[in-house]
């Protein structure tokens, strides 16, 4: 897998030290496969303060993807295609095609949902 894109379920669960997410993380980190996250996931997994230690931890060893306005446009079209309304989701799923990622995800019935509204398979993994 060339790269992969985190979910907010994925953040949720570092924030919690769940072991398997940890050690899933780690076992990225040593094949050099650094991490997405998009923006928005961030925003809906960070609360802030010294309680997110282990997100931010988590965060330092990942890339944190903006938001362009090209992307957003894509993501509306996605959005529109899919019916799904929750754009985080959608976001997740435009960026791993984008970047040839798979997913880690808690929720992976919605992420197939949406890449099959963009004709695109991708790996998804659930955690």
């Amino acid at each position: 897998m060339p790269g992969v894109t985190y979910d907010t379920g994925f953040l949720v669960a570092a924030d919690r030290n769940d072991r398997r997410i940890w050690a899933l993380h780690a076992a990225f980190l040593a094949e050099e496969v650094i991490p997405t996250v998009p923006a928005p996931v961030l925003a809906e997994a960070w609360r802030g303060g010294a309680r997110q230690a282990s997100l931010a931890r988590l965060l330092a060893m990942c890339e944190v993807e903006a938001m362009t306005e090209t992307q957003a446009k894509q993501i509306g079209v996605l959005v529109g295609r899919s019916g799904h309304a929750n754009v985080i989701d959608v976001t997740v799923v435009e960026g791993a095609i984008r970047r040839g990622d798979g997913i880690v995800t808690s929720d992976p019935r919605d992420m197939e949902r949406i890449a099959d509204a963009a004709a695109t398979k991708i790996s998804i993994a659930t955690v």
